[in-house]
């Protein structure tokens, strides 16, 4: 008997609000790459949503990838490549003959990483960008001026019980981080959930 594909309900929640906005930012075709792919539910929603885009998933758990492909052939998507390893702190994410993406996509992944997986996030998108690409992330942050919803605070205090290394971060510190790299952002999308969609694009 064949076991259940690993399934996060969040992803199910918000898999339409984020393609919704995705609509309204991308053009109608192109290149994207998604960063910490996990379960595989947000890319082969879009990519079947977006049929003329071609999508490269990854993840640096390899033994997420039977879902994942199980995922892309159960869809029938032709647009979706095999998903890759890549781990956002090493200084080659992908062959050196990849094109440029137009899109690179990363959600949920800042907060349950080390504070050093942002930077390299940043670094490796904008050596990965092509001109005009958009890096999207999203996720719950914490910001100077906007007060912190009540779930989002227990939600952050949870997750440093189990990592230190982990918790909420605020946009100001990753935007500084985008910066040091040749990014700024460019768009702010508030969403369901206290959850943020943020755009950043190169520096001009």
């Amino acid at each position: 008997m064949t076991s259940p594909l690993a399934f996060s309900a969040p992803a199910d929640r918000n898999k339409q609000p984020i393609l919704d906005v995705l609509r309204q930012l991308l053009p109608a075709q192109g290149r994207a790459l998604e960063i910490a792919s996990g379960t595989g539910q947000h890319l082969t929603w879009f990519a079947a949503h977006l049929p003329a885009w071609q999508w490269q998933p990854t993840d640096q758990r390899a033994d997420l990838f039977p879902d994942i492909t199980a995922r892309i052939r159960e869809a029938r998507l032709g647009n979706v490549q095999p998903p890759r390893l890549l781990d956002v702190l090493t200084e080659s994410w992908l062959p050196e003959a990849t094109p440029p993406f137009d899109l690179i996509y990363c959600a949920n992944m800042l907060h349950i990483a080390p504070w050093a997986c942002c930077g390299g996030l940043m670094r490796g998108a904008a050596r990965h960008l092509a001109p005009g690409g958009r890096l999207v992330t999203y996720g719950p942050y914490l910001e100077d001026a906007v007060p912190t919803s009540e779930g989002n605070l227990k939600f952050d205090a949870s997750l440093r019980a189990q990592d230190p290394a982990w918790g909420l971060r605020r946009r100001e510190d990753v935007a500084q981080e985008a910066r040091r790299a040749g990014l700024q952002l460019v768009a702010r999308h508030a969403m369901p959930a206290n959850n943020l969609l943020l755009v950043w694009t190169r520096v001009a």
